[in-house]
């Protein structure tokens, strides 16, 4: 263990799969974990030496509890060759002192996180223990021991910095590099270097269009299809809250993980398997193997429905495809559906959305407009509807000019309207609604369609 202590900080790279177990046995992954054997620690030892007190044999447990976690996820993850590299990690200790424009994003429980830019990275943010943070506090409160607090809530850090490195999905933050320095040695410093997000902000995902809000449930639920699936077992959020997500550039990632578990709950029977909401209590099948059936997945699935199935799917859907929400909401809330069934109906939705087949079928209403190719009007203030993609107007999805008119004609002050090439995520078009005409603006990648009976119709 000396040997470790020889470098004062050091990148923990990845090796193969295979390399994985040597690395942690032999590398500051395991020269930062506390073995809870008497004299094992080369500072603490048997009764404290150079100043560090031994911790309580309380805390000892707690610090060999974590220990064991951490091994036991490094054993699962270097079973699996098939996890490949690293997620492009590439950042080390030497890149810290590089960053500029450090500044505070938030911090948790255990966890301070800051913005900060990286030559050629552009900006990332830091993860680190908060030291001032209640995990800290309260564990000082209970044990009187500082550096072995410190270190207590560095474990959780490493195993979030395990997890990324090993989860390859566009719903999980990047991981671009890790440092540690235990030149402080009991008081270790950890750094993780992740990609940046935006906290998600759920009173203002309310306000965005239904096709986002939509996007970020269905992009939730293909990370819950993935963590019921992952290479590492099916690994549960047992901390899930909106706060753990962030958004990337439109799309919801999770970044805090250090609260997620690959342990499947063991049974004698189907009362052992009991799963407790605040509202809600769920008996689970005990398999014959012995374990609770799809546990880790359900427990996802209902926390997706209580934080963001509830509040961001039915509001200002498409009528025609409420029923189906409702399904999705009633199935899930009773979680007589798994993630896989999930899944398919969320992409049912979805294809019913891109296709058109929502739409009910009326008689047509484009005869009712005049149609003019390569023109729109001037970007102006206009009358606005709610939800829209533009603060200044109206400007909605649709499926095509039909359902449009059908829109404009729903809508007392509408008189034209303008589809550009302008889409969203689905490929859909953006329709921007006016309630009167200003001077035209030739645009080859625009249609104005004007009501006949607009007033202003007799300005063209």
């Amino acid at each position: 263990m000396r040997a470790a202590r020889s470098k004062k900080g050091a990148s923990l790279g990845r090796p193969g799969a295979a390399a994985l177990l040597g690395l942690l046995a032999a590398s500051a992954l395991l020269a930062l974990a506390l073995h809870s054997s008497p004299g094992a620690d080369p500072c603490w030892g048997t009764n404290g030496t150079r100043g560090c007190p031994r911790p309580p044999p309380a805390l000892l447990d707690e610090l060999g509890r974590r220990q064991r976690d951490l091994l036991r996820l490094a054993t699962s993850a270097g079973g699996h060759p098939e996890l490949g590299p690293s997620r492009g990690v590439r950042l080390g200790c030497e890149d810290l002192s590089r960053v500029t424009g450090l500044g505070v994003v938030g911090s948790g429980f255990t966890k301070l996180v800051l913005r900060a830019a990286m030559p050629g990275a552009g900006a990332i943010a830091l993860k680190s223990v908060h030291a001032a943070g209640s995990d800290v506090s309260r564990c000082v409160q209970r044990h009187g021991h500082r550096a072995g607090c410190h270190r207590l809530a560095s474990y959780k850090l490493l195993k979030e910095v395990t997890l990324l490195q090993r989860l390859d999905h566009p719903g999980v933050v990047k991981l671009h590099g890790q440092c540690y320095d235990n030149s402080l040695d009991p008081e270790i410093r950890v750094t993780a270097m992740l990609e940046l997000g935006s906290p998600l902000e759920m009173i203002q995902l309310l306000q965005t269009p239904w096709e986002e809000r939509f996007k970020i449930c269905l992009s939730l639920v293909k990370l819950l299809f993935y963590l019921a699936h992952s290479p590492l077992g099916s690994i549960v959020l047992l901390d899930f809250q909106p706060r753990q997500f962030v958004m990337v550039d439109g799309n919801l990632k999770v970044t805090d993980m250090d609260d997620a578990s690959t342990e499947e709950l063991s049974c004698k029977e189907d009362n052992d398997c009991t799963l407790d909401f605040p509202a809600k209590s769920f008996i689970l099948k005990c398999t014959a193997a012995g374990k609770c059936d799809r546990l880790n997945e359900k427990k996802n699935l209902f926390n997706a429905y209580r934080y963001f199935f509830t509040y961001l799917l039915p509001h200002t859907a498409p009528s025609a495809l409420r029923p189906l929400l409702g399904d999705i909401l009633n199935a899930t809330g009773d979680l007589r559906y798994g993630i896989n069934e999930t899944l398919g109906a969320f992409e049912k939705v979805l294809h019913l959305y891109k296709s058109g087949l929502y739409l009910q079928k009326r008689l047509p209403l484009l005869k009712e407009y005049i149609t003019l190719k390569g023109f729109r009007t001037m970007e102006m203030q206009d009358y606005k509807c709610w939800p829209s993609y533009s603060h200044l107007g109206c400007l909605l999805s649709i499926y095509n000019a039909e359902e449009a008119a059908a829109i404009c004609n729903s809508q007392p002050q509408c008189q034209s309207f303008i589809v550009t090439q302008q889409r969203t995520w689905t490929g859909r078009p953006l329709a921007s609604f006016r309630s009167s005409l200003t001077d035209l603006i030739p645009d080859v990648n625009a249609v104005l369609y004007i009501k006949r009976s607009a007033p202003s119709r007799e300005r063209l």
